[in-house]
């Protein structure tokens, strides 16, 4: 509800009251009104309906003060060309061209055609193409690979099928007392909602690769489906020079495309994060009540027996999944990649 439905809402509520209560005097004392207002609002209810009540602007545009029509339409053609322009730099870029307007100008150009944002700015754009099929510059394909990389780096995944795109994160599980720290390397497929996970004393890149290589490849390998990316946070154990990073040269030995989330921005990993919120609720906190642990492997394998309760048994709500399991989810998308496999 916006503040023009919240307004017109107070003002029916003390009509309502009054009528309800049959005494204006006490419906405008409750709902905070002067007897002149309901009065106001009475008649413009009577003139015209609820549609009355609206406060309307006595503001009216000085059409005067407008830049030319055809200034306009060259800020808004440069909108176009140029996406990811701010309104200083095309500001610029149109003093370059001769036509001298301020960067505020810009802006309010941009306003009235609804292009003041970037992603409006790419929606303008698709619509030209769609309309127009005119053939991209490099300008405009830059533009959009850049807000395809934000879309991947704020959480919006794209993903066609299993192995498409994976998400790996590490997770502090605590500190036993006769085990010490313990860590949780996690990979996630962002397809099927298939966890993978083992538990470490370590946060280290050979861990983070451990996973990949003793767990997560060969269950790809079995369906032989492959994994194409994956996206990790920033962290020390998944990024580092490639030349001597355990985790970068294992990527590098399976042809595996590393996309990395945005500096300061840990819901990017959203995938892994809700996994990860979703195990402890419902198996550490839980088991850690129950029963106390010597060792990591007794861990382990109560952990695994809950990770084949996940992916086997618990439905997922997801976008993908739509209350199949995860397991059942890969199977099926299982078609989707032998279409797409050249050999």
């Amino acid at each position: 509800m916006n503040s023009t439905q919240k307004l017109i809402k107070n003002k029916m509520g003390l009509l309502n009251l009054a009528e309800e209560l049959g005494n204006v005097s006490k419906a405008c004392k409750v709902m905070g009104f002067s007897r002149d207002t309901f009065y106001r609002y009475r008649e413009l209810v009577d003139e015209g309906g609820i549609e009355n009540l609206v406060e309307k602007t006595r503001r009216k545009a000085n059409h005067k003060n407008r830049i030319d029509q055809t200034v306009e339409d060259a800020v808004n053609q440069i909108a176009v060309e140029f996406p990811a322009f701010g309104q200083v730099r095309a500001s610029n870029e149109l003093r370059k061209r001769g036509i001298f307007i301020s960067a505020a100008g810009v802006r309010c150009a941009w306003v009235r055609s609804d292009l003041e944002t970037f992603k409006n700015r790419l929606k303008a754009l698709d619509r030209k193409v769609q309309e127009e099929g005119i053939v991209l510059t490099e300008s405009q394909m830059i533009a959009l690979e850049k807000k395809k990389d934000d879309d991947v780096a704020f959480g919006e995944i794209e993903t066609a099928h299993p192995g498409y795109l994976g998400s790996q994160d590490t997770f502090y599980v605590g500190c036993l007392k006769c085990v010490g720290r313990i860590y949780q390397q996690t990979f996630v497929d962002t397809y099927s909602k298939i966890a993978i996970c083992k538990l470490y004393t370590t946060k280290t890149p050979i861990t983070a690769a451990d996973l990949l290589n003793g767990r997560g490849i060969p269950f790809f390998d079995q369906y032989h489906a492959p994994v194409l990316r994956i996206l990790t946070d920033r962290g020390t154990e998944y990024c580092g020079k490639p030349d001597s990073h355990d985790f970068q040269l294992y990527l590098a030995m399976c042809d595996i495309e590393h996309t990395k989330t945005k500096v300061r921005h840990p819901q990017t990993s959203g995938i892994c994060e809700r996994f990860h919120r979703t195990i402890l609720n419902e198996f550490y906190q839980v088991t850690f009540r129950k029963k106390i642990y010597q060792t990591l492997e007794e861990l382990q394998i109560d952990l695994d027996v809950r990770l084949a309760e996940y992916n086997n048994e618990r439905t997922h709500q997801g976008k993908i999944c739509l209350g199949r399991t995860p397991l059942a989810t890969f199977l099926d998308g299982l078609k989707t990649v032998r279409e797409k496999m050249l050999n």
